[in-house]
């Protein structure tokens, strides 16, 4: 008969293993010990030789499944941080990922015949045991240390949207003249693009303005002479003198000498024409300053809205924390906190121990009997297989020499029978020919006689 796993197993061996867990007491079913022993390669039939061997097989057994386990842990912790949700489409990486690694811890602590006197296979399986358990102790540690993860990459993508919407704003100063000059550091990556900008006219507002200043000191200089005359004008018209010939009072000539240069001095220097002017630019100022302000609003509004709109595309990219954004915010959380770099890398050696528990379990543990029996009978193997082909080569050799023989003698035989054939064909031939000759003489003798 056969067990599960393929193996033979005598009938004696099968009431061994019914009667085994109520001999020693295991609380383990059978199948479940068996199934156990199964992940660790072990060979039923071998082992029920050294049957005191059994717990330690099943207790390695259950080693390398708490390892799969636990990477079935890991890889569901990084398949749900990389969709950024909890769904079913998780377990399809994970139960391919628990499976694998199954498999290939079984592999590393499958025994091998004569594996301690080989250094090179001993060091390759701790060295692969060693990177798988770096690559399923990542996301556990990620997970433990999760909270303050989290905390450090929102606090990041905060300053990363604070420093871009300064730089947007920076980068995109209101323009106050028609030429428009991009701040230094900016570059084509903060420039903003906009219809139209309040500098447009600003060329025309400071022209405007400085011909406007200009008439208004004239103006102000004519007017200040012109008060300067008209207060002489009043000063020198309140004084009347009495003509002697009429008695009557009136004005002096030199009032109405001041009267004429004062109409003179208004015509000559246009003051009305230079204030309706003076007024007219001042209301054409305030119109383009209005313009300007409303237009100054409206490029902030704008600007307002090119900002919202650069940070909502950075915001949109920055949805899900991914695994590598995590690992980089760890490391950063742990640069400059050593108790925070010690506690993470604790972590990561204990889950890497607990990934190759299995391996060291296995090759730190000792050479077991069950090892010496599987060189032994490996070896034993190796020359009964040797000594097998050894067998059917001699086997196979004499079958050619048979044929060789067989031929040989058939070519004998055939040589024979020619050889006789030939004989027999030459002996006809001469009785053929001695036939003739006598009839011939006989002839002769008959046509003589005649």
């Amino acid at each position: 008969m056969t067990d599960s796993t393929g193996n033979r197993v005598t009938a004696d061996h099968a009431a061994d293993e019914r009667t085994a867990p109520r001999a020693s007491g295991r609380t383990l079913p059978l199948d479940v010990a068996r199934g156990l022993r199964t992940l660790t390669g072990v060979d039923e039939e071998l082992l029920h030789r050294v049957r005191f061997e059994r717990s330690k097989y099943t207790a390695l057994g259950g080693v390398v499944l708490g390892t799969s386990v636990i990477a079935a842990f890991s890889m569901w912790n990084f398949a749900t941080e990389a969709l950024g949700r909890v769904s079913a489409v998780a377990l399809v990486p994970t139960v391919i990922w628990m499976l694998f690694v199954l498999n290939l811890d079984r592999w590393l602590v499958t025994p091998q015949p004569n594996a301690r006197r080989r250094a090179a296979p001993l060091l390759m399986r701790l060295l692969v045991a060693v990177l798988l358990g770096a690559v399923i102790a990542e996301p556990l540690v990620l997970r433990i240390f999760q909270t303050a993860i989290e905390e450090r990459v929102a606090d990041e993508r905060t300053d990363a949207i604070d420093r871009l919407r300064t730089n947007l704003v920076r980068c995109n100063p209101v323009p106050t003249t028609t030429k428009t000059v991009t701040p230094e550091g900016c570059g084509t990556t903060y420039v903003l693009s906009f219809g139209r900008t309040p500098g447009e006219r600003a060329g025309e507002l400071t022209a405007l303005r400085t011909d406007a200043a200009e008439l208004q000191k004239r103006v102000d200089r004519d007017t200040d002479r012109l008060e300067t005359l008209d207060n002489q004008v009043r000063d020198e018209c309140r004084r009347l003198i009495r003509m002697a010939a009429t008695g009557l009072y009136q004005r002096t000539s030199e009032c109405l000498r001041l009267r004429e240069k004062a109409r003179d001095y208004r015509t000559t220097h246009r003051t009305e024409e230079n204030e309706r002017r003076l007024a007219g630019m001042n209301s054409r100022i305030s119109q383009i300053e209005s313009r300007q302000t409303a237009s100054r609003g409206a490029f902030l509004k704008a600007r307002a809205d090119g900002v919202e709109q650069r940070l909502a595309v950075e915001r949109a990219k920055q949805k899900e924390v991914g695994v590598l954004e995590r690992m980089r915010a760890l490391e950063e959380l742990a640069t400059g906190n050593p108790v925070l770099f010690v506690g993470i890398w604790l972590v990561r050696l204990l889950f890497i121990v607990l990934d190759i528990l299995p391996v060291l379990v296995k090759y730190m543990s000792g050479e077991s009997a069950y090892d010496q029996m599987l060189t032994s009978a490996s070896i034993s193997g190796v020359r009964v297989h040797e000594a097998e082909v050894r067998l059917a080569e001699r086997r196979v050799m004499a079958d050619i020499e048979i044929a060789q023989d067989a031929i040989e003698h058939e070519v004998r035989r055939h040589r024979a029978e020619s050889e006789a054939a030939l004989r027999e064909h030459t002996a006809a031939m001469n009785i053929r020919t001695r036939q003739a000759v006598n009839a011939l003489e006989e002839e002769i003798r008959r046509s003589s006689a005649v």
